[in-house]
């Protein structure tokens, strides 16, 4: 294990290796903050959002639980820096000071797997078994996949939350962590999200990322050419279906908007897409927060974004656009438990004119989820209520 570690070590980049040092400097500080905060819980979303459920479990606690030391981690330079910064004490992302409190903490809590000081340089500590300490993954969303980067011998997590009784299941049963560690308790945000959509007239279309093409290494070229982020699939399927007469002739007549907003992996190439209609809105981060438009939409087009399931969560319609299945398997991640056929929550669409057909149909139905898939979200969900924070707080509470 020694040699893989040093292998592994040998593979940090330059600029994360300054952490090593930076970890050896607070790691006796902490240890005098220990003395005097012996129950702080840190909490983080990424870097630069108070937004998911980090952010509100957050402000669950503190308008709550007063008696309660905890901390949240956030870039201060970060348009959302605003939305934290008078609830209690934040620390900047990835300081000395974050790295103080991260070795401090008895509780490490946030809904990202990076959610630490510097990523790669906790995973070695953490996964290796030099750093020992507690930590809470709220999640980011209901997982569906085989996601084998969070099966327990690539984390070391102590607390994995679940949401619904399959995924709990599925979890228990492939991810390899020890019995109880996986708690089903819902996901923070869902205290939050109701439907304000009485009114208007809007789809939200929100594909998610692809790996290979974010994140592009050598292998990536297995799959497609990504020279040109233009040529690729992803690029093409979804610019097409903006600039579609069809679609833009219905949102038009029936004075419905919709706004396009990919996941926060490919906004980097936001200015690659164009629309044809003035109904359609080319949606930047942070200018727009997600849980906001979910709410306040109609009708959702996605592909294999698990906010699909936040979506369904409201009983509102929804469509699957899957024109890359094969390589998204193959690309980025295994099949799980879920059939995006047989268990989704919508229908699934191969080609630009069948979502178009879908999205007039369901708009004459009176944007209402047909039975079929409310009958699917009803056996789905564990949880009605908003009492996820008050879960996810009592569950930590326990540790």
């Amino acid at each position: 294990m020694g040699q893989s570690f040093w292998q592994k070590l040998q593979r940090v980049k330059a600029k994360d290796i300054g952490n090593i040092f930076v970890f050896a400097l607070a790691l006796p500080v902490s240890a005098v903050y220990k003395r005097k905060r012996k129950d702080l819980w840190l909490i983080c979303d990424n870097e630069n959002e108070a937004r998911d459920n980090g952010y509100w479990l957050f402000k669950y606690i503190r308008e709550h639980h007063k008696e309660q030391d905890v901390m949240y981690a956030i870039n201060k330079k970060s348009p959302d820096y605003a939305r934290v910064k008078d609830l209690g004490p934040v620390v900047q992302y990835g300081s000395f000071m974050h790295w103080v409190y991260y070795l401090t903490a008895s509780k490490n809590i946030s809904s990202q797997k990076e959610g630490k000081p510097n990523a790669a340089v906790c995973y070695l500590l953490e996964v290796y078994g030099i750093l020992k300490n507690r930590r809470i993954f709220l999640q980011h969303g209901i997982i569906m996949n085989n996601l084998e980067f969070l099966h327990y011998k690539n984390t070391k997590m102590r607390m994995f939350m679940c949401t619904a009784e399959r995924e709990f299941q599925y979890i228990k049963e492939k991810f390899g962590y020890p019995d109880g560690w996986i708690q089903k308790t819902g996901l923070c945000r869902f205290d939050n999200l109701f439907d304000t959509s009485q009114g208007k007239r809007q789809i939200l279309v929100m594909p998610t990322w692809r790996n290979w093409i974010s994140i592009p290494t050598t292998g990536s070229y297995a799959q497609e050419d990504i020279t040109e982020f233009t040529g690729t699939k992803y690029f093409q399927c979804w610019n097409e279906f903006l600039c579609d007469k069809e679609l833009a002739a219905f949102l038009e007549k029936e004075n419905i908007r919709l706004v396009f907003y990919p996941h926060r992996g490919m906004q980097k190439f936001i200015q690659n897409f164009q629309a044809q209609s003035t109904h359609i809105v080319i949606a930047k981060w942070p200018e727009y927060d997600v849980q906001e438009l979910l709410k306040e939409s109609n009708l959702l087009v996605t592909d294999y974004s698990s906010i699909a399931m936040d979506f369904a969560y409201l009983r509102k319609p929804l469509l699957y656009y899957q024109f890359d299945y094969e390589m998204f398997r193959k690309g980025q991640y295994s099949e799980g438990y879920f059939s995006y056929k047989e268990d989704g929550f919508g229908k699934v669409c191969e080609k630009e004119q069948d979502v178009v057909r879908e999205i007039k149909q369901i708009t004459e139905n009176g944007m209402t989820m047909p039975n079929l898939y409310q009958q699917r979200v009803d056996e789905f969900f564990s949880y009605r209520d908003k009492n996820n924070c008050e879960r996810n707080y009592k569950a930590i509470c326990k540790l």
